[in-house]
């Protein structure tokens, strides 16, 4: 499917950003168009008496909005009031199909000067004679219908501007606020793609499943959002690594605490508890220190333990739940990782020793690793699963 948008809705906008959607910008525009200038300004009758004569003194046309169509045969009479020879013809939604059509065919074909309409010329009209737009109560407007109603003018090579009309400061909420001074600010053309954003940051991005377009952000605050958004995307797309209550591992070491080491057997019981209990490579070192000076020299057996220990820490930390030798060539990693995730952590690895893996439904295979010696094999899982693990954020070791 192939959206074109000039300002997509925060949830569209976001859905490209987090890589759900594909997303091209085209921000150069039709030969000879320039900006529109952009006025913010209380509602003045004199000020609207002013900017609809000088455009019409140049010989051009006027678009004047209202957010509604109650109440729009006042505007034309007060309009009718301060303009007397100007022509205004009316059009909005509520009127029959073929009056509507007349009157558009009347104000393109230059038998009016002001259209009086609704949001209805938001979209699909290029008039190149008109050449200034009026929002009245623009406050009223959201900011992508604000941008739509913006480009309605300027369709020539003709300085264009938009009046953005509002009843007063005091009656305007932050939000209104923000969306009007956003719109003055990116004044410049094609900057749809900065509106959109600027929009996704005062209305949030809204539910990607949901009905909601935007909104969901102001309870916990944009970055938090973002992040938790990434996470449910991520385990949405297979991409999460899973959390295993422990690892076992069943390769053929000698890892142990022999009786001559450490003859007393309660301390004997508590040294496997510390070291059961350490959650990091620096404190399996510093219980590797306080063994040495405590009992002496470490033999190979406790090495291997400390290894194995830290082997089962890491591939926790990475989603493997066992590890085990498969006949005599291979060690199998069993996981309940989906493939995007091993993918994932696959990548980390060089490219020689990464192809040396194979992952099939619940566990992943390490060819020709049992042909090594357990020493070998307890060392290599070490550094590769090590590699993995360190490509995870806030990763402690």
């Amino acid at each position: 499917m192939l959206t074109l948008t000039a300002t997509p809705i925060p949830r569209t906008l976001y859905m490209s950003l987090s890589g759900i959607r594909e997303m091209s910008l085209i921000t150069t525009p039709p030969p000879s168009r320039r900006p529109i200038k952009s006025h913010l300004s209380p509602y003045n009758l004199e000020a609207i008496r002013t900017a609809i004569r000088n455009e019409l003194d140049r010989g051009g046309q006027v678009f004047y909005v209202v957010p509604r169509v109650e109440g729009i045969g006042e505007v034309a009479g007060e309009l009718q009031q301060v303009l007397p020879s100007a022509r205004i013809v009316v059009a909005h939604g509520q009127m029959q199909a073929s009056e509507l059509e007349g009157t558009m065919l009347a104000f393109n074909n230059g038998e009016a000067d002001i259209l009086l309409c609704t949001t209805i010329v938001e979209s699909g009209l290029d008039i190149p004679r008109v050449n200034t737009i009026i929002v009245e109560d623009a406050q009223l407007f959201g900011l992508s219908q604000l941008y739509q109603l913006r480009g309605r003018v300027g369709r020539s090579g003709i300085q264009a501007h938009a009046w953005l009309l509002y009843p007063s400061k005091e009656k305007l909420t932050d939000t209104a606020r923000q969306r009007l001074r956003a719109l003055q600010e990116f004044s410049q053309l094609g900057s749809g793609y900065q509106l959109a954003t600027r929009d996704m940051e005062i209305r949030g991005v809204g539910n990607l499943l949901g009905a909601e377009q935007s909104g969901q952000m102001e309870a916990i605050g944009f970055e938090l959002y973002m992040e938790m958004l990434q996470e449910s995307i991520k385990e949405i797309q297979g991409q999460e690594i899973p959390q295993v209550d422990d690892t076992q591992i069943d390769l053929k070491l000698t890892a142990f605490i022999p009786a001559d080491y450490i003859p007393d057997l309660e301390q004997k019981m508590d040294a496997y508890r510390t070291a059961a209990l350490a959650t990091s490579k620096r404190e399996l070192q510093q219980i590797a220190e306080a063994w040495g000076d405590r009992y002496g020299k470490l033999p190979s057996p406790v090495e291997q333990l400390l290894k194995v220990v830290e082997l089962k820490q890491i591939a926790k930390s990475v989603g493997f739940s066992r590890i085990k030798p498969d006949g005599n060539q291979h060690v199998v990693l069993e996981t309940p990782m989906e493939e995007p995730a091993w993918k994932l952590l696959q990548e980390k690895l060089p490219e020689p020793t990464r192809s040396r893996f194979v992952y099939s439904p619940k566990k992943v295979t390490a060819r020709g690793l049992g042909a090594l010696k357990p020493q070998q094999q307890l060392e290599n899982l070490i550094e590769w699963l090590g590699k993995m693990r360190n490509a995870l954020p806030e990763t402690e070791v």
